[in-house]
């Protein structure tokens, strides 16, 4: 086993939590070394040993050793590469400073403490608000550091869609400054050492210390100067069993292409799980077993500032993308546990499915508590093939402080079956801008008044039965209420009495997340409407 760096196995995902001093000893950030490797397996292990070329026709590496400089050949019978993903630097005016840093390895994380304990910054700037931007903010917040998050995307995680990243940022933005939609132009060194982030926007930032978290590309140089096959997206491109063009050479890891299992495309896909099972997947295949890796779906989470964000499956950008339009939407947003058992936190929930016949393709969650948990249901559902009628029969643990007799994964399965049914018919968010649909509110007036859409007439559950006159017959009517609930009574009734009407998912707590500046829409459009 080759590695250039200085230790063969660490846990990367933990080093955010090196540098924000949670996890203090790096020693529990390594996970094996050579000796275990030798004593246990019989695996000859060599450390700051890099391959520099593959020659496929002798079947021999290129090797260097990076303190001697010597270089060496070694032969191979079967080569597997897994060079991983490099964070991505890119070329810009003062990229080279002191004080800007990524983070990969664990002597990054170590140069990034270093700078902490030496320097003593009172500001950071995180360039960056994927996964890894979220998990250095909150742990340079943790070290009592001034943080400001820039990314160039309108929103935080860009992985999420848009109404979705919108829970995240209301959280992020009560413990780091964030600006969106704003890339960095370049980096300069002030008199007194600091740095200065200028934005394409003209914006500057003095920082103490700078985070690179923009994104990482493969690995696959040492691949395509072999002349192995490499996919649009910069990859190495391999076969279900992780086998390379060349017949003894397999790769794994992040610097591979796989095939997305709901689109069908290829992707790079720079996760711990898929990267695990395909190291266990060639190493069966290499010893003769047929092993398959099917596909990937992107089941990622990520924790900041005391809120958790998860994603599965497609999401509706990706969908759209791949020309998938034949899907359905349904937002909820139910507790993670009984709403009568104390430290009943909100999860925010999406689940996309195939209007046809409700195969799920996609969901995220966005809360504070048992987000994970839902995400991992909802993704062995769909590596299963399952749709949202088996989320409506999945039968999951039930007590009081874990869930509701009813789950949030049974809930989001009952109303994708209401819809799939034909119970009640969805509105679209993206259209209500534009339609000349009558909206109606069904709220209390006590609620109403804390906030609502702008021209919406309330007329409130308990009354609609007695005041159903005043609703128009020659128009559609949308309803709404909090989160979905009680618009989806309204709209029962309203159908069983000869209108047309339509449900807006999960109510006003996704209308905020859609149109985020509307959450101050004037009430006083309605209040002639409101009756007490």
């Amino acid at each position: 086993m080759l590695d250039r760096g200085y230790y063969v196995s660490f846990a990367n995902c933990g080093l955010p939590y090196f540098v924000g001093d949670v996890i203090q000893q790096e020693s529990k950030l390594l996970l094996a070394s050579p000796d275990l490797f030798r004593d246990r397996f019989n695996i000859e292990v060599r450390l700051r040993t890099e391959a520099i070329g593959i020659d496929r026709t002798a079947q021999e590496l290129v090797v260097r050793e990076l303190d001697s400089e010597r270089e060496y050949r070694q032969p191979y019978d079967v080569l597997v590469l897994s060079p991983g993903a490099s964070p991505i630097r890119p070329r810009l005016p003062g990229i080279d400073l002191p004080g800007i840093f990524t983070v990969r390895t664990l002597p990054d994380s170590e140069d990034i403490r270093d700078w902490i304990e030496s320097r003593a910054p009172r500001r950071a700037v995180v360039v960056g608000g994927g996964f890894i931007g979220l998990e250095m903010a909150e742990n340079l917040a943790h070290r009592g550091i001034d943080v400001t998050i820039v990314e160039m995307a309108e929103q935080l995680l860009p992985p999420l869609d848009p109404e979705m990243a919108e829970y995240v940022h209301r959280r992020v933005e009560k413990h780091a400054r964030v600006r969106l939609g704003d890339g960095v132009a370049g980096f300069e060194q002030a008199a007194d050492g600091s740095l200065v982030v200028r934005t394409q926007a003209g914006a500057a930032y003095e920082a103490g210390m700078v985070v690179l978290s923009i994104g990482v590309f493969p690995e696959s140089g040492l691949a395509r100067a072999a002349g192995l096959e490499i996919g649009e997206r910069g990859g190495i491109r391999v076969d279900s069993r992780m086998r390379t063009s060349d017949p003894h050479i397999w790769a794994v890891g992040d610097a591979v292409e796989v095939k997305n299992r709901l689109t069908d495309r290829w992707e790079l896909v720079p996760l711990a799980g898929p990267a695990n099972r395909q190291g266990r997947i060639a190493a069966d295949v290499i010893c003769g077993r047929d092993s398959h890796f099917t596909s990937a779906q992107a089941t990622a989470v990520c924790g900041f500032f005391g809120m958790t964000a998860a994603q599965t499956g497609a999401t509706e950008k990706t969908l759209r993308r791949a020309g998938m339009n034949d899907f359905q939407a349904v937002y909820l947003h139910p507790n993670q546990h009984a709403g009568y058992y104390p430290g009943a936190k909100r999860i925010h929930l999406k689940v996309l499915y195939r209007a046809s016949d409700g195969l799920l393709l996609g969901a995220q969650a966005v809360g504070e508590e048992g987000v994970e948990r839902r995400i991992d249901v909802i993704a062995m559902a769909i590596q299963m093939g399952g749709t949202i009628f088996d989320l409506e029969e999945a039968e999951l643990c039930y007590a009081p402080q874990y869930g509701s007799a009813k789950d949030a994964v049974n809930m989001a399965g009952m109303v994708a079956g209401n819809v799939m049914r034909g119970d009640v018919a969805l509105a679209s968010w993206a259209e209500l801008k534009t339609t000349e649909a009558f909206i109606l509110d069904v709220r209390e007036v006590e609620e109403v008044r804390a906030g609502c859409i702008e021209g919406a007439v309330n007329i409130p559950l308990g009354k609609l039965r007695a005041r159903v006159n005043e609703l128009p017959r020659d128009r559609e009517i949308w309803v709404y209420c909090r989160a979905g609930h009680r618009s989806y009574y309204a709209c029962r009734f309203l159908a069983q009495n000869g209108f047309r009407v339509r449900n807006l998912p999960g109510g006003y707590l996704t209308y905020r997340a859609w149109y985020a500046t509307s959450q101050s829409a004037s009430v006083d459009a309605v209040a002639a409407e409101v009756t007490p």
